[in-house]
């Protein structure tokens, strides 16, 4: 590679001196031909007519569209209308024929897909022959019962009352869940004005049992076809990882039962207080049928073992130990329960316990409770199960009910309207003591609620209500033996 310059320094060498360059070839001179064609290619001969208005791309652009324009209208046909063939009109079987396959609106009586018209070579039946056996099933609606379920599949009113009075003796009519599949088989019928038989009726009518109906003659008959079940206990344990929840559903654990044991939990120990590295331990009843199906049921065992400090958790009811009822008791026979006081009546928070400046005094005090807006006669209702001590006129409370409960606790209204309880009358947990009004020191109607706990005004919703039951002797054992049973479940 070499540039023209050094080339031309090359050529004017010294006078007489011997040039070692190459020679210059002329280039040759293109024909007009070629240089319109190239002058051709890169003019923009469409440009947008609505840039650069006037200038000399503008108006090449409006030659081209005005000789294209030209061009369309001179090579047009002209307004002359085009004769085109019309297809002679068909009749008889051909027109049936060509309906039948050719496509048109139904509105116009097409019958595409429907049927073909008939040949020369079809005899026409008198009657229809009907299939000797139809099979199908069909499947119980929400709401609905057997004998509908059997009319809807085509059977008479008559046999499905008979098949509901068969199946009646073996398991509740009324108890067949919604969904259940009937697979049935109904036989010739004498007539076409004659629902068809019942020949065979077969389903699943619970978890362990699976019925069939089967005509023999003229009769129907029953037969019960046991479900073998085994009812061996679902236990998992696991690690807690970063989540409880996930960690026990990767393990195979049902969300329901992941829940239940969380809150089986949450009524002992904080949720936030279980570590990464603690175990969790749950026993859920199980079914798994001999055709593979399996059944989940209650929550019955909830454990936590937290190294140094283990929580076990059993389902119990004195009544049907076994059952999917009752609560959770530790493996010390207690139960306790936790919560705080309701809200005494429906309204709206107007004052807290604490310092506030008194809306009628003027001044900073000590607001010993809380106030709670609501219209004039609204019912109060009593917080906790207690004793009314006092109820009577008492200074700036106006009306007022002090109710004692136990553990040291008391409670007080004020400001009522009126009282619906007397001194010395025991009460219950949302039983109405009283009216809202504006008696004593008031701005308008409210409802004034005082707590003290062992002579102290407290804040009411403070408050946290405890009660510990315990077990004791054979049912204590006999909670001690369940624990035992359902830890012993192999663990997967």
């Amino acid at each position: 590679m070499f540039l023209r310059e050094q080339q031309g320094l090359e050529l004017a060498g010294a006078a007489g001196g011997r040039s070692f360059g190459r020679a210059l070839v002329p280039i040759a001179e293109r024909p007009w031909t070629e240089r319109l064609r190239v002058a051709a290619l890169q003019t923009d001969w469409v440009p947008d007519l609505g840039q650069r208005i006037g200038t000399r791309d503008w108006w090449r652009g409006l030659a081209t569209c005005t000789a294209l324009c030209g061009a369309a209208w001179m090579l047009s046909p002209g307004w002359r209308p085009i004769l085109g063939y019309a297809a002679p009109a068909i009749g008889g079987a051909a027109f049936e024929e060509t309906r039948t396959q050719g496509i048109a609106p139904l509105a116009y009586g097409a019958t595409t897909g429907r049927r073909m018209a008939a040949g020369s070579l079809v005899r026409q039946l008198k009657e229809t022959p009907e299939r000797p056996t139809i099979e199908l099933t069909a499947a119980l609606a929400d709401g609905d019962t057997l004998p509908q379920a059997l009319q809807r599949a085509g059977i008479g009113r008559n046999e499905a009352a008979t098949v509901a009075n068969l199946v009646s003796g073996a398991v509740r009519v009324d108890s067949l869940k919604p969904g259940t599949v009937l697979s049935l088989t109904l036989g010739r019928r004498p007539t076409k004005l004659q629902p068809r038989p019942l020949d065979h009726l077969a389903f699943r009518a619970a978890f362990d049992l699976e019925l069939a109906v089967t005509r023999t003659g003229d009769a129907l008959s029953l037969d019960r076809r046991p479900i073998a079940i085994d009812r061996t206990p679902l236990r998992v344990r696991g690690v807690v990882g970063p989540s409880l929840y996930r960690s026990a559903r990767a393990a195979g654990v049902p969300a329901r039962l992941v829940e239940a044991y969380i809150r089986a939990l949450a009524t002992r120990i904080p949720i936030a207080d279980v570590a990464a590295s603690d175990t969790f331990d749950l026993v859920a009843d199980q079914r798994r049928a001999a055709t593979g199906e399996v059944e989940t049921g209650a929550l019955q065992f909830a454990g936590l073992d937290q190294g140094g400090r283990r929580l076990q958790l059993v389902r119990w009811d004195g009544r049907n130990p076994d059952g999917d009822g009752g609560s959770f008791w530790d493996a010390n026979g207690r139960y306790e329960t936790r919560g705080t006081m309701g809200m005494p009546v429906a309204g709206r928070v107007t004052s807290t316990f604490g310092m506030r400046l008194h809306p009628l005094l003027g001044f900073m005090r000590m607001h010993k409770g809380m106030d709670i807006g609501a219209p004039h006669g609204a019912p109060i209702l009593a917080a906790v199960d207690g004793v009314v001590a006092f109820a009577g006129r008492s200074g700036g409370y106006g009306n007022f009910i002090k109710l004692a409960h136990p553990g040291g606790l008391a409670s007080g209204y004020g400001h009522m309207s009126r009282f619906a309880v007397r001194a010395g009358q025991r009460v219950r947990r949302g039983q109405v003591i009283g009216y809202v009004g504006s008696t004593g020191i008031s701005t308008g109607p409210h409802l004034h609620w005082e707590v003290w706990k062992n002579g102290r005004p407290v804040n009411p919703r403070s408050i946290s209500l405890a009660s510990i039951q315990t077990l004791s002797g054979d049912t204590l054992r006999a909670m001690r033996a369940k624990i035992a049973r359902l830890l012993s479940t192999p663990a997967r």
